[in-house]
């Protein structure tokens, strides 16, 4: 993942049942405690609302996810890269599958292995980009 510019994140999915998603969102961030920990989060267009918690000195991250129906019970369908316009139009359908409360959470931790500053492998995303 890379935090791009202060309102938008970018990032791949390597692992897991949504392994092959490539994505970027609007998201906000808040300082839970200087130069220790942050939080990011956003909702995507397929509905699933994402929380995660950069733990900066023990090179953590935890996550929350809500998972919307559609997203969830239709994980193949939500791979691809949102530049695609096929995938992106197939991620919004996903969105409208099921109703708020219809949603599977996920918590998952991660050590981080490597922290590196710049966007790797991530292609670049202009600020302004439409994300939902």
């Amino acid at each position: 993942m890379y935090f791009a510019h202060p309102t938008l994140i970018i990032y791949a999915i390597h692992g897991g049942p949504m392994a092959g998603r490539i994505n970027y969102q609007r998201c906000s961030f808040q300082c839970i405690r200087p130069g220790a920990l942050w939080q990011c989060n956003w909702l995507e267009e397929t509905g699933t609302i994402c929380s995660l918690v950069y733990d900066i000195p023990n090179k953590k991250i935890s996550t929350l996810l809500a998972f919307s129906q559609g997203h969830w019970e239709n994980a193949k369908e939500a791979h691809g890269d949102k530049r695609n316009s096929e995938d992106f139009e197939r991620w919004r359908k996903l969105g409208k599958i099921g109703g708020p409360t219809d949603r599977y959470m996920l918590n998952e931790q991660a050590d981080i292995l490597e922290a590196y500053k710049g966007k790797g492998d991530l292609e670049w995303v202009e600020e302004d980009v439409e994300t939902m």
